[in-house]
């Protein structure tokens, strides 16, 4: 191969190296991305307002009157997702959360051996139905500092359905409340 030939061979190499860098740089201007301000996406969440007392939106209905129809066994297959972290069986080991067999007129943050969050243990009281129900509407809000990360039941006839499973939960389960409270 003679030297006319290998000029012509490094001078296409070239003129394509010079062609890709000239369309490098004419693209970078044309198509400049815009450098958000902050790096990372923004997650909308509700605002739950300040003041844990207004954050905690009363149910629709009074927890007596949703219990007069609720379901053992619905509430049985809804308590399946708390089950994560709950045992239901009497004796059963506490495991992210305590064991829920007899919860209802239980003290607040007495099951034996499980660590509750200083703020369970600061709220007091003990576990009626009313009670029950405020705090399986929306966690956080009735208990601001609650370790439960739990979002909360919203419909309500599903919640008196675990309210009444949860119940059923004793040696002597505790009668539902009557309507006329």
């Amino acid at each position: 191969m003679d030297s006319f030939e290998l000029n012509k061979i490094l001078g296409a190499i070239l003129a394509t190296c010079l062609l890709l860098l000239v369309t490098s740089f004419t693209a970078g201007a044309l198509f400049a991305p815009e450098m958000p301000a902050k790096p990372g996406y923004e997650i909308a969440v509700k605002d739950a307002g300040h003041g844990g007392k207004a954050a905690a939106a009363a149910p629709a209905e009074p927890i007596e009157k949703l219990l007069q129809t609720a379901s053992v066994e619905k509430g049985a297959a809804a308590a399946k997702k708390c089950a994560a972290c709950h045992t239901f069986e009497k004796g059963g080991p506490n495991r992210v959360g305590p064991n829920l067999f007899g919860v209802v007129e239980r003290a607040r943050a007495s099951e034996a051996g499980f660590n509750y969050s200083a703020a369970m243990k600061a709220k007091g009281g003990k576990w009626d139905f009313q009670e029950l129900n405020a705090f399986l509407l929306n966690p956080k809000a009735n208990v601001p500092g609650t370790a439960m990360g739990f979002a909360g039941i919203a419909k309500d006839s599903e919640r008196a359905d675990v309210i009444d499973y949860l119940r059923s939960l004793a040696d002597k389960p505790v009668p539902r409340p009557t309507a006329s409270k």
